[in-house]
């Protein structure tokens, strides 16, 4: 069932979505990139009568919304919403119309079988339910939401190439982000393993001639650098970083971008860890033969363009490259290095080692797990303090410093999830493997509802603030792969088990959840792809294990 709140109506391809108002009444919004649904309305104040009597939603279900009276209203097509049945009249601001049959309420007017609309949508419901992966029956209502979830933000988007990518949600994420796009291929492999690879290609399709692959692909174009963004980002990042002390030079204004110069944006590289999970489940060779050179040009560009120290270990240069818009490691300057970049640069040398390996090229597969164990090493060695990975920030240097001048760099005091990942490489020495989950168990990190991505203790820990302190499912999700692959099997259970029950009793799929009580974070968004894909993945994974 859809609350029309969290849960709007709308389907696969369409960018209409309608929602109940504060009044009891309907309205209608359309789904843009970067636009607030207040900003796009199509249609308001809905309301159903026969007579002088209203006719109240009886229920909102994914195929149709019925209302009392024998009505419904269903989707013809991605941009036509029909009324059907009779003897009834519907009013809305500025307009009204006789629901006769049926009535176009959006969309081109021209004559329906309002029996075979439904019948039709019934259709597309109960074939896209029927491919959810298998998951066990406490967790099936959660499940079936998250894969419906899927399905509706599944858009075509003009720049994908005519491909339909998933879109975080229609509550203005409306465009292919890249590490999204992994994790929403992490769910869609269970049950259409070509829609999952199309998710890599749209971005791939967009890579840099330098190896960089861009941070968004939208109706527009791509976001692959600061002058690609948003004016209102420039504004809020503007902000932001000058906590640290100020733009950097050469950013007079806020519009002109808080970073001085043009910097490339994009997101985290877990591109083949992504292609090798849909491998996993379904083997295809003239995919992974497909995406082998253009991974390893964005390798490269990790550590060569993103390496302005030249240490051997990347950097994010931008605060969106890293995924973590609003973490406090940006309150101290526009370029960090947490641990956990160079913890996906290993592992993604490992997945390349694999992929090199599935196609017959022996001697670069053992090149790559060299490197795999050189950069962990590396990591090791500088990055490692005894006690934790430490994270470094480089703030901006001052308007008045001359050219040339390198902003001062900075160990950040906070405490953040992110010094644990680097268990994702599965290369660590065992006691510092031991160490990080101790930490992970400690305090700190453990509670009802792990993981805080500020820990509990830290005085920047905020319970309900983006990326300081609410828990966020990808972040678990890569913290139990890490168990695992370090070893740690029973904690990556039992981290799952945790996970899985608080999104099962959290109400919905949401971008973020509050720590300490479970519930959606206050400025969370709804219908979340990646939360919605992750869930599956892992509620897939134990109805695995209980075969």
């Amino acid at each position: 069932m859809l609350d029309l709140r969290e849960r709007p109506f709308t389907e696969r391809g369409s960018r209409l979505l309608v929602m109940a108002a504060e009044d009891g009444s309907l309205w209608i919004a359309r789904a843009e990139y970067e636009t607030r649904l207040s900003e796009t309305t199509v249609l308001t104040g809905l309301r159903l009568f026969r007579g002088d009597a209203e006719l109240p939603v009886r229920h909102a279900r994914p195929d149709r919304i019925s209302f009392e009276g024998g009505v419904d209203l269903v989707f013809a097509d991605a941009g036509t919403l029909v009324l059907t049945g009779s003897a009834a009249r519907a009013v809305w601001d500025g307009g009204a119309g006789d629901v006769d049959g049926t009535l176009v309420l959006v969309g081109q007017a021209r004559p329906y079988d309002g029996a075979a609309l439904l019948e039709a949508a019934a259709r597309r419901r109960q074939e896209w339910a029927g491919r959810m992966p298998a998951v066990p029956e406490g967790l099936r209502e959660r499940a079936e939401q998250a894969w419906w979830t899927l399905g509706v933000n599944l858009l075509p988007i003009a720049f994908a190439g005519g491909r339909e990518g998933v879109v975080p949600s229609k509550f203005g994420y409306v465009g292919i982000w890249n590490w999204d796009a992994y994790f929403h291929a992490v769910g869609l492999r269970h049950a259409d393993p070509e829609l999952a690879r199309d998710q890599i290609r749209i971005l791939l399709d967009h890579q840099r001639p330098d190896g960089l692959i861009p941070d968004v692909v939208h109706d527009l174009g791509v976001l692959a650098e600061t002058t690609d963004l948003p004016r209102s980002d420039h504004a809020r990042l503007a902000q932001h970083v000058g906590q640290a002390g100020g733009t950097e030079r050469g950013a007079a204004s806020p519009e002109d971008g808080p970073i001085g110069g043009v910097v490339p944006v994009t997101k985290p590289p877990l591109t083949a860890w992504a292609v090798w999970k849909i491998h996993e489940v379904a083997p295809d060779l003239g995919f992974l033969a497909e995406v082998y050179g253009p991974i390893t040009r964005s390798h490269e560009w990790w550590l060569t363009v993103s390496d302005p120290d030249g240490d051997g270990l990347a950097e994010y240069l931008h605060p969106y490259s890293s995924g973590l818009d609003d973490s406090p490691i940006w309150d101290h300057g526009p370029r960090a290095e947490p641990p956990d970049l160079n913890s996906y640069l290993a592992l993604q040398a490992d997945r390349l080692g694999d992929i090199a390996e599935a196609l017959g090229r022996t001697e670069e597969a053992a090149a790559w797990r060299k490197r795999a164990a050189e950069h962990v090493d590396l990591l090791v060695t500088r990055r490692w303090n005894g006690r934790r990975f430490v994270t470094l920030t480089t703030s901006a240097p001052g308007p008045s410093a001359p050219a040339g001048t390198a902003g001062a760099v900075t160990e950040v005091a906070t405490r953040t999830p992110l010094e644990l990942l680097p268990l994702l490489t599965g290369r660590l020495p065992r006691e510092i493997a031991g160490r990080l989950v101790a930490d992970l168990l400690s305090p700190s990190f453990w509670g009802e509802r792990p993981v805080p991505t500020v820990a509990f203790d830290d005085p920047d820990f905020d319970p309900d603030a983006m990326w300081r302190g609410p828990v966020w499912l990808n972040v678990n999700y890569l913290l139990i792969e890490g168990l695992h692959r370090s070893g740690y099997a029973e904690v990556a259970e039992e981290l799952t088990r945790r996970t899985l029950d608080m999104v099962n009793a959290g109400g919905g799929l949401y971008e973020y959840w509050n720590p300490l009580t479970g519930a959606r974070a206050a400025r969370a968004t709804s219908g979340f792809g990646w939360s919605s894909a992750l869930f599956l993945d892992l509620a897939a994974g134990q109805a695995c294990s209980a075969v």
